[in-house]
């Protein structure tokens, strides 16, 4: 079967072919099908499923283009997956972020009971390999919650636990030295609000990015709370961390438990207290797998090359 799209506007033609037609190759690939492209024309070869797919495949991206003026390659990657994925019931509802311009909210059931158990307990642990979306919906979860007026305050906890690495003693003052911890929670910030945005509320107390060690001697009311990287943390940090929890309140602890690096004399935190709490009314343990992967398709094969490496 061929079909021949017809898409006029150069820029949007650009976009959705992607640099050096990388989009085109990709779909090509992943659909199994012959492209095309000639001038304003895309002429799509294969069986009559394929043809189909590929053509609502475009259609969506021209969409994603008209509304946002670009089209990411995540924009391409989740798309495909979607139209290659067994027939499902489940839609996920988008998060209410603070930038316009970003679609955001689960994209896999697992992640859909991520989020809907962040928004039912106080307390949600999450576990999962790399890629799964465990910090990014946690801090796209707890925005959406302030932005409604849910709660007042986002605190965003890491253990300053090196991976693997001695990095000695860094120069600067205490923000520079820790900045380096923290970079992951402010990148994921950076996705969802303005950088303007992110400093004033920062400078307001509305946003606090702080060491784990900070945490202690604190109450927090009226706050998201998360913890990210809380395979690092010893039992006695972990402990530390949940008593902070005040009224009105959420936390979300996150982490991967396949990258523990503790001392191997150390029990990690979140393996605790996953076992202590796994009985507690009001609190949600949430397990990612690969199928929740999310990131760059290679990811997922990493995970599973790596798969019983001992953490």
């Amino acid at each position: 079967m061929d079909l021949v799209i017809t898409i006029t506007d150069g820029h949007q033609r650009l976009a959705i072919f992607g640099p050096q037609d990388r989009h085109l190759r990709l779909i090509r690939d992943t659909l199994g099908v012959k492209l095309v492209a000639r001038d304003s024309d895309l002429k799509i070869s294969g069986d009559a499923i394929a043809v189909g797919r590929t053509a609502t495949l475009v259609d969506r991206l021209q969409q994603i283009h008209k509304q946002h003026d670009h089209v990411r390659d995540e924009d391409v990657h989740q798309l495909l997956r979607e139209l290659t994925a067994p027939p499902t019931d489940a839609t996920f509802a988008e998060l209410e972020v603070f930038r316009r311009d970003q679609r955001i909210g689960p994209r896999t059931d697992g992640q859909q009971t991520y989020v809907d158990s962040v928004l039912k307990n106080d307390l949600t642990i999450c576990m999962g390999p790399a890629g799964t979306g465990k910090t990014y919906l946690a801090v796209a979860t707890a925005l959406t919650l302030l932005k409604r007026g849910q709660l007042k305050r986002l605190i965003l906890a890491r253990p300053a636990v090196e991976a693997g690495e001695k990095l000695g003693y860094l120069p600067g003052d205490l923000q520079a030295k820790v900045n380096p911890y923290l970079r992951p929670l402010f990148d994921a910030m950076n996705d969802m609000m303005e950088f303007d945005q992110i400093r004033r509320m920062i400078a307001n107390d509305v946003i606090e990015v702080i060491p784990l060690a900070f945490m202690r001697g604190r109450t927090l009311n009226n706050s998201a709370v998360i913890l990210d990287e809380a395979q690092n943390t010893t039992v006695r940090q972990m402990l530390m961390f949940l008593t902070r929890l005040g009224h009105h309140s959420k936390m979300i602890v996150t982490g991967d438990d396949s990258q523990i690096d503790l001392d191997r004399r150390e029990k990690s935190g979140l393996i605790d207290v996953a076992e202590r709490l796994r009985n507690v009314a009001g609190v949600a343990i949430v397990r990612l797998d690969q199928s929740d992967i999310v990131r760059h398709p290679l990811v997922s094969q990493i995970v599973e090359a790596y798969k019983g490496l001992d953490a």
